[in-house]
């Protein structure tokens, strides 16, 4: 009985077992594409876009798009007991010498670690895209040679057969197979070393790419899997400064910054920063890509001074090994755009990103993704400013490009669409930033699953957006279920577990239980200050928001000693001019007035005012807010002609932005 009936009669006898079988034509690579596009034809109607499946009838077919959108459906989520059968696969496929006709049956393998491929073929190099069943454990120094000895009869080389054995690490399979090539080919044992470290080296690779697999699919601790196995691999096989092995160290450091171990991230990054020096110099391409993930992270970790100082490092010396208008400059530009956006330095961030823009148009035209994402930064940067008309022409030709190029549900796409909602709730366009957090929390969920970190994200903004219409409970169980997701992948004490901690303390101000907004502002804050520090950022913004709990609750003592922690650090960390800095300056004015210290107050406002014009312009919310508080404070003192005007003002700013 041939391969392909054996393959036939097991797909009979199992048929029960999966929702589909699907049989391809494996023999050529547009034998598999056309094979392929039948079995999307085959798909019941609404699995997948429904021109990819009716356009398999024409003529002018779309076959990679059709390939893609099949693939997809394979890999989605709750479509798990496919089975697909690869039928023929007889010619092998080697990057360096393919044979004719060869190909690479791998690029058509859906991404999902689930579901059933079974391949037919006459090539054994097959079998290892497949899953082992039994793991075989190590044997001891004297049964490695032993077992090594019985295969190889020639003489044994002590001094070489001994590394050869610590590589081959006491597994008798590669033992076996070591010893029966040795004696076969007559390679000696230099040889075969030099053949098992570049196959090596192959195999390291493999396991990175599946640990940027599962980074991407938010599967944080099967990526670390990955790479930690591949880490240890190149180091027992290369060496600990082997130019592989900090590669591998760098992208580790990645994962940790993505995970929110940031201690860790930079101890990491700091290793792969002096090896590569050590062995490259201060000034090589690789070394400077290390130096720009240290200025990520150090911006991450709230260290702006000592990001800059890194960054500069990095574009300096990118301008001088590969030229201003280099995309590896402008990438470092950009992040440049990104720091000072964060320090408040915004007109800087605005120069900065346009010059990034004009680059990457130059470079790679108008709609290259690239270009895009500098596009969609400068929407962030006008919504900073509070250039909210500009932001969303920004957000508009971000998005329009995505989708031409990507699709609407690519998750690119749908991060720009999560974008459009943080606009729209900062305009106070309420229904529209729902419909487009829905458009993107359904999108993520297809894509990604349910408690993907990506998903998670968009779970939480809607529960800020529930929050500002009111709809408390709503808002709570959005962020009671983004924060049982983001504990379950990330931890008790990541920094995005923590952001949606310190969200459930708002939410609790808001409903008037006091008493469980402190205790959940107060984990907030341990968590932030043990992560952290003191005087980062987002420790200040939970000591701030502290100040307006104990404000609430009368404790005017206790809210005054947090505004000034929260105030002094943020003026240090950003600049006296900074949004953040002064809506700390207009909490302080609150608390005065309520002191009834006045003179206070007013000083407060009146500087809270002056810098928001400055930044914000006088029509924007958080100047006319500013405004009307003002308003209050001269009611207060009597001052009924100047209350009056203030409120004037508020009003038609009010009456402008929202009828």
């Amino acid at each position: 009985m041939g391969k392909t009936q054996l393959a036939a009669n097991f797909a009979r006898r199992n048929s029960a077992r999966y929702s589909a079988v699907f049989w391809l034509d494996g023999s050529s690579e547009d034998s598999l594409k056309q094979s392929i596009v039948y079995a999307a034809s085959r798909l019941p109607s609404g699995q997948i876009p429904e021109e990819m499946r009716i356009s398999t009838l024409s003529e002018n077919l779309d076959l990679e798009a059709i390939i893609k959108h099949f693939l997809d459906w394979l890999s989605q989520p709750d479509n798990d007991s496919w089975l697909a059968v690869f039928d023929n696969v007889d010619r092998e496929y080697s990057v360096k010498s393919p044979q004719q006709g060869a190909y690479d049956i791998t690029r058509y393998f859906p991404w999902a670690d689930h579901g059933s491929i079974l391949v037919t073929t006459r090539l054994a190099e097959l079998g290892n895209h497949g899953t082992a069943v039994k793991q075989l454990q190590k044997v001891n120094d004297d049964l490695a040679k032993a077992i090594f000895c019985k295969w190889y009869t020639r003489k044994f080389d002590e001094d070489n057969g001994a590394q050869l054995l610590n590589l081959l690490y006491g597994l008798p399979l590669a033992l076996t197979q070591a010893a029966a090539y040795m004696q076969q080919t007559g390679a000696s044992f230099d040889e075969y070393i030099d053949l098992w470290k570049s196959h090596w080296r192959s195999l390291m690779r493999s396991q990175e790419v599946d640990g940027d697999l599962y980074q991407h699919q938010g599967k944080l601790d099967k990526a670390e899997e990955m790479y930690r196995r591949a880490l240890r691999g190149k180091e027992k096989a290369l060496g600990a400064e082997h130019l592989s092995t900090l590669d591998t160290v760098n992208n580790l450091g990645k994962l940790y910054q993505n995970q929110g171990k940031l201690y860790k991230a930079e101890v990491t990054y700091q290793r792969a920063l002096q090896g590569k020096e050590k062995a490259l110099g201060a000034e090589h391409l690789s070394t400077l890509d290390t130096v720009n993930n240290l200025g990520n992270l150090y911006r991450n970790q709230g260290k702006l001074d000592k990001a800059e100082v890194t960054y500069q490092r990095a574009l300096q010396g990118k301008e001088k090994a590969l030229g201003a208008e280099h995309l590896s400059t402008l990438d470092t530009v950009n992040s440049l755009g990104n720091l000072y956006r964060n320090q408040g330095k915004l007109d800087k961030a605005e120069v900065t990103y346009q010059r990034a823009l004009r680059g990457k148009e130059k470079a790679l035209g108008a709609e290259h993704l690239s270009t895009l994402y500098t596009v969609n930064n400068l929407g962030i940067l006008y919504q900073n400013q509070g250039k909210l008309d500009k932001a969303e022409e920004m957000y508009r030709r971000a998005l329009r490009g995505k989708e031409k190029a990507l699709g609407a549900e690519h998750l690119s796409t749908l991060d720009t669409v999560n974008n459009l909602g943080n606009l729209y709730q900062n305009q106070g366009k309420l229904d529209k930033a729902e419909v487009t957090y829905q458009r993107a929390l359904q999108g993520k969920e297809k894509a990604l699953g349910a408690e993907h970190l990506s998903t998670l994200d968009t779970v939480n903004n809607l529960g800020v957006l529930y929050r500002n219409q009111g709809k408390l409970d709503k808002a709570e169980e959005m962020y009671q279920r983004a924060l049982q997701g983001y504990e379950k992948a990330l931890g008790a004490e990541h920094l995005s577990t923590l952001d949606t901690v310190n969200n459930l303390g708002n939410l609790y101000r808001y409903q008037g239980k006091l008493d469980k907004a402190e205790v959940t502002y107060q984990r907030a804050l341990q968590g932030y200050e043990k992560a952290l520090g003191a005087e980062h950022l987002s420790t200040l913004y939970t000591v701030n928001n502290l100040g307006i709990l104990y404000q609430n609750q009368g404790k005017l003592d206790k809210a005054e000693e947090k505004y000034q922690r929260a105030l002094q650090g943020v003026e240090k960390a950003l600049g006296a001019e900074h949004l953040s800095t002064l809506d700390t300056v207009n909490n302080l004015g609150i608390l005065y007035q309520n002191q009834g210290k006045s003179d206070k107050a007013e000083e407060m406002y009146q500087r809270a005012l002056q810098g928001y014009e400055k930044a914000l312009g006088a029509e924007h919310l958080s100047t006319l807010d500013t405004v009307n508080n003002l308003g209050n404070l001269y009611q207060d003192q009597g001052k009924l002609d100047k209350a009056e005007e203030m409120y004037k003002q508020a009003l038609q700013g009010f009456e402008k932005e929202f009828w």
